[in-house]
């Protein structure tokens, strides 16, 4: 099994052991036609993984229901689930189909199953055991061929000692069962679903991608994202919205240190959040409004001062190559995209600051010429992979 290309496929980012083993064994499961229980916090994807199965098994061919058992109302529950006959109750005017009825050959997601009165836990006992079931309002007992995945947010056995959920169905369910790991558990990705965001975000808005340096790297994977990918995915827009400026051709890409990201990180009433000190004044000198508004205007002022140079630059830049399709950026080798022909590039001030106006060969030379001919080094002072570096390396360096 190609692990990468099944998370190419469903939109998984991450490298860690445990979401490996976790897909692994929804992959096991897929052909066994076992009811599987998935357990993770709201935000982990779980819904993904339910997908996985369906297309692994012999039943892809069939339909896949997704359904959020703690969105529908108490009192319609089973008429959603089982369906009704006309005039079962008020409202009832026709005969209505239910889940199990629709995804007949097929799989049936059941979301946070937890949320399932006891009564409809029961009935839902009946149809994983004989498939048999009764329409709202019915005496007639129906057949239906579905396969069960169920999800849970919650520790599904200290609800059946609350007396919460039915002991005999979790033992049907827990019998094949994936834990997905929580994003706190999952450090190691925290950074490269950031970039994966900020990415999405730039090619849909036009704007500068994110980068963060390693203490601003240190501070996002502090904070336990109790929202897991749903609340970073939502937190990384919002800042690329609120720091990041539109695309020229000096200036690609923002980067942001621990000092500058701090203001915009998420907060836990009760919580404090870890922030580093300087020594010099207590964070709070600057309350959070007031400190967007300065790095905004930071970040503003550097935009027009790359747009200034590029004014009195009485030459013209050249066109950009056409775009070349290639591994995304923001995957593990960060590959550098091909249509960035211009590299903006933030050197210290006591170095001469490489010009994007020198050919490219020009710019490598430099680079590894002052790193000694370190390839690694050089590539990422001109913020390039080392696979792009040596693609573009010059004749002379080649056969170093």
């Amino acid at each position: 099994m190609d692990l990468q290309a099944l998370k190419n496929k469903y939109d998984i980012i991450g490298n860690d052991p445990a979401l490996n083993e976790a897909l692994e064994t929804a992959v096991k499961f897929a052909p066994t036609g076992l009811s599987v229980l998935i357990q993770g916090e709201s935000g982990v994807g779980k819904e993904s993984f339910a997908r996985i199965i369906h297309q692994y098994s012999a039943r892809r061919q069939g339909s896949f229901f997704a359904v959020n058992c703690g969105a529908l109302p108490r009192e319609l529950v089973n008429s959603e689930l089982f369906g009704h006959v006309k005039g079962s109750f008020t409202g009832a005017s026709d005969n209505r189909k239910g889940y199990f009825e629709e995804a007949d050959g097929g799989t049936l997601f059941l979301d946070e199953i937890a949320e399932l009165p006891l009564e409809s836990q029961a009935l839902l006992l009946r149809v994983l055991q004989s498939g048999e079931y009764r329409k709202v309002g019915s005496n007639k007992v129906e057949h239906t061929d579905v396969r069960i995945v169920a999800a849970t947010n919650v520790h599904l056995y200290e609800a059946v000692k609350r007396g919460k959920f039915r002991e005999d169905l979790y033992f049907r369910l827990s019998a094949a069962q994936i834990r997905i790991p929580p994003l706190r558990d999952r450090k190691s990705d925290i950074y490269l679903l950031f970039r994966k965001f900020t990415s999405d975000f730039s090619e849909v808005n036009g704007m500068c991608k994110i980068s963060l340096r390693p203490d601003a790297i240190r501070l996002l994977e502090s904070y336990r994202w109790p929202g897991n990918i749903r609340q970073l995915q939502g937190f990384t827009q919002s800042l690329s919205a609120q720091v990041s400026v539109k695309v020229t051709p000096t200036v690609q890409r923002i980067e942001l240190s621990a000092q500058e990201l701090e203001p915009y990180m998420p907060r836990e009433e009760g919580e404090p959040l870890p922030a580093l000190y300087d020594g010099s004044q207590p964070s709070s000198a600057f309350n959070t409004e007031e400190r967007q508004a300065i790095f905004k205007a930071i970040f503003d002022l550097k935009q027009e001062v790359e747009a200034l140079k590029a004014r009195l630059d009485r030459r013209e830049l050249p066109s950009p190559p056409p775009a070349v399709q290639e591994e995304a950026e923001w995957q593990e080798q960060e590959e550098e995209p091909e249509q960035q022909h211009y590299v903006h590039l933030e050197t210290p001030a006591h170095e001469e600051t490489l010009s994007v106006r020198r050919n490219e060969e020009d710019l490598i030379r430099q680079a590894l010429e002052k790193y000694h001919g370190n390839r690694k080094k050089a590539a990422e002072e001109l913020g390039m992979s080392e696979r792009t570096l040596y693609r573009k390396l010059p004749a002379e360096y080649r056969k170093k």
